[in-house]
């Protein structure tokens, strides 16, 4: 009997967790920003409006060798509306890089001069670069950490401050998220 019962809940189990929904990437960025898909919501996204975000990305993983999940997240904020029906000439997005993170946009060959390792963040950077998100990086950050535009990841912007670069975006409306 007890075999029966642990047999059932092992087979709950299982089937429980093989139905459960999984994140997905894409449509915009394929390999990167996974996000569930969420029906039936009581706040309905508006599928009219442009979605215009600002990432300020300040911190990063304390190693060498991960993926910045703050840079991610604009990934997963193309992905997401997009898969919730928002057409992607209506997402924008930018993200504006500073302080910790300065190390996050520099090109594979500056990283691995300076950390021994490929830069895990490029090919991300990269594509989002290629769905239209514009990465600026703070040149008061370049100049104290030391990081020349040359290091930067092809198509990384330098700008004067983060600051300078939240205030224009915001101006322009986007609308800024920190987390």
């Amino acid at each position: 009997m007890k075999n029966s019962i642990l047999t059932l809940f092992l087979c709950s189990v299982f089937f429980y967790v093989s139905t459960a929904q999984e994140k997905a990437a894409g449509p915009i960025i394929k390999e990167y920003g996974k996000v569930f898909k969420v029906e039936n919501t009581d706040f309905k996204t508006d599928l009219r409006q442009d979605f215009k975000a600002v990432f300020d990305v300040m911190n990063t993983p304390e190693g060498h060798e991960a993926i910045n999940p703050y840079i991610e997240t604009a990934a997963r904020f193309l992905n997401m509306h997009a898969q919730a029906g928002v057409p992607e000439e209506q997402l924008h997005a930018a993200i504006v890089v500073h302080n910790l993170a300065s190390k996050d946009i520099m090109n594979n060959a500056s990283y691995s001069k300076k950390y021994g390792v490929n830069n895990p963040n490029a090919d991300l950077i990269k594509a989002l670069l290629a769905a239209n998100v514009q990465v600026i990086f703070c040149g008061q950050s370049a100049m104290s950490r030391g990081v020349a535009k040359e290091d930067l990841i092809a198509g990384v912007q330098l700008s004067l401050s983060a600051m300078t670069a939240l205030i224009q975006l915001q101006n322009e409306n986007y609308r800024l998220i920190k987390f």
